[in-house]
């Protein structure tokens, strides 16, 4: 470049100082956040076991660790009711509602963009291997 004859080294960054949107990704995205918010919106206040239902795949330990956690980061809201034999429900809080827009667009360019990505991997799968 003309006129730019200082170069500086990059320095070492902290990856969530340089990406501001890398803890969201963390809360948000891990494994089963977004099947457990998705089941609460979607369906409303559930126990235990309708998620337990909904969400097959995931074990009945994993989905109360995600829950602890989803409460503790606010996007949650657990109610206990001191009953005979005491029930707890589990609903989406104000904060996890207001994900709702994120969700909706990445919903769109899923639609929109996930056939094209497979079509790149199939091409990079398929691709002549260079040697190395």
């Amino acid at each position: 470049m003309a006129g730019n004859s200082t170069r500086t080294t990059p320095t070492a960054v902290d990856p969530e100082q340089a990406c501001p949107v890398s803890p969201v990704v963390d809360i948000v995205f891990s494994r089963w956040t977004t099947p457990i918010l998705w089941a609460l919106h979607e369906f409303g206040r559930q126990r235990f076991v309708e998620l337990e239902r909904r969400i097959t795949t995931i074990t009945p330990k994993v989905l109360t660790q995600r829950l602890r956690q989803l409460e503790r980061d606010g996007l949650v809201v657990r109610r206990y009711y001191p009953e005979v034999p005491p029930r707890v429900e589990y609903e989406i809080s104000e904060l996890g509602l207001s994900l709702a827009p994120l969700f909706a667009a990445l919903a769109e360019w899923s639609s929109e963009n996930l056939p094209k990505v497979e079509q790149a991997r199939q091409h990079y799968d398929t691709r002549p291997t260079r040697a190395s």
